[in-house]
Order: C-alpha cells, then structure tokens, then sequence
C-alpha cells in the first residue's frame, strides 16, 4: 500500500521540491497551496494538487476530508507553508505581526490537529515541521517572524513527546538561507517597513546582507532531500539542520555568547 503524504506551500521553492520527489519515492503525494494555477506543473510529475489556505478553518478542513476519502489514510505531513515578514518591532503593526503568527504557527497547528485522528487510529504517521536556523537565534528586523519560528520549535518538542504513545513522529527540519521567493519577500517587507524610519540605515543593511547571503544560498532540493531523507527514516533525528550554512551558524550560535554572536552578526551588515 502507498503511503499519502500531504504537503503544504506546494506552489514554489522547497515545498514543490519536495511534492516532486516524494512521488518519486513511491508516495501518493497531495500538493497543497493557496495558487493552485502554480502547481499546475506538478501534475504530470503524478502529484495530485489541493487549493488549500492554512488561515482559512473551511479551506483546511475540506482539503484533509478530501485527501481521506481518496485515500482512506494520511501517513506524512509536511508543514512547509510559512513566510518571512521583516521590519523593526517599532515599526511593524500588530496586524501584521498576527497575520505571520496565523501562517507561521496557527494554522500549522490547525493542519496537525486535522490529521492527527487518523494518525492514531492508524497508530503511525509522521509530521515534519519546516522551521530555520532562526528558530535558535535572532536578527535585527526579524522579531516576529523568528519569534514564530520559536513557537514552531516548542511546539514540535511538545507534539513529540504528546505522540510517540500512537506512533507518531515529529520531526523539525531547520534550513539555512535557501533560494527561494522567501528571501525577496523578506527584503520587500523589511524595506517597505522600515526603509525609511529611525532604523533605516540598519534596514538598508540588512537588505544589502540578505542580498549577499541568497547569492551563496542553497537550491530548494537540499531541503526536500533532507525532508525525504526524515520521511523515510525508520529512526528519524528530531532535527535537521540543511542547506546555506546552516549547521556552521548553529555552531556558532552554540559556541558564542549572546553578545559576541550579536557581534558577529552586526559586523556582517558593515
């Protein structure tokens, strides 16, 4: 029997990636994401698509009822959907900082506890949660969305050790700077933001480092192979740190100080 994998933020970059060569693998792959026209791609790779928006409750839940009728059964979950909104915590608005929040973490959340009841009663499954490397450290600009990131760590930790009694894996993937649309997005945000307020010289910065940074970044296949790599696993790590100086910057983070790490990120704006 093939095992249904479901995969969010499908529509681009690692979650495309990894839709691709989960079919490949021999998963019978649903490919999940708000512009269904951009998967379109995807279909003569055998993945079957899903219009699927993680803030909206009737989106998320027609789409897992779809799935188990298809298919009677739901094995891997992906939580690929997320996104990067930057600027200054001054002066980014509440809205948006709870908008990120609902993406990022709520309606992952939502997701998870839709396929959790087959889970158990088929009393194995496994849900991988795509994090970064900014779930274990901070940036200047990047307050709420590493703050989700935080979230979306203690919340796999706590997940984890809630299913292991039904079978259930939680794995959290931690990728460094990979290029995709989310560097753009980011860079967009934190100059429309605060390109031109009291942080600006810091602003434009950042977007000079981020610029630097995606250039020697990862493809999104270093990430969907990892992804793969812990779906398949009989013994999956909890994490995986994968793809544009990931594990280095880990390191880092774990060897220096508070201080010296802000140090060291700092300089690497001049």
């Amino acid at each position: 029997m093939k095992k249904v994998a479901l995969v969010t933020g499908a529509s681009s970059g690692i979650g495309k990636e990894t839709a691709k060569l989960l079919v490949q693998k021999g998963y019978t792959v649903y490919g999940a994401a708000r512009r269904v026209e951009k998967m379109a791609d995807l279909v003569k790779e055998g993945v079957k698509l899903i219009a699927m928006d993680v803030t909206d409750e009737t989106s998320l839940v027609n789409g897992v009822n779809e799935i188990l009728q298809n298919e009677n059964r739901i094995d891997l979950l992906v939580n690929n959907a997320g996104y990067g909104s930057f600027g200054a915590l001054e002066d980014v608005p509440l809205s948006e900082a709870k908008y990120q929040f609902e993406v990022n973490i709520f309606g992952l959340a939502r997701l998870t506890q839709l396929v959790l009841p087959t889970m158990r009663v088929q009393h194995s499954g496994r849900i991988i949660n795509i994090s970064s490397i900014g779930g274990s450290l901070g940036e200047p600009h990047g307050a709420w969305y590493h703050a989700t990131k935080y979230a979306l760590e203690g919340l796999s930790d706590s997940l984890r050790m809630e299913l292991k009694q039904f079978g259930i894996d939680v794995v959290i993937i931690k990728p460094g700077a990979i290029i995709t649309e989310w560097g753009s997005i980011a860079s967009d945000n934190l100059l429309k933001t605060s390109g031109n307020t009291a942080y600006k010289t810091l602003a434009h910065k950042h977007v000079k480092m981020f610029e630097r940074t995606y250039k020697m970044g990862s493809q999104p296949i270093v990430v969907a192979k990892t992804i793969v790599k812990a779906a398949m696993a009989t013994r999956p790590k909890t994490r995986y740190a994968t793809g544009g100086g990931a594990k280095i910057i880990l390191f880092m983070r774990k060897i220096l100080s508070d201080r010296m790490f802000d140090k060291m990120f700092l300089s690497m704006m001049k």
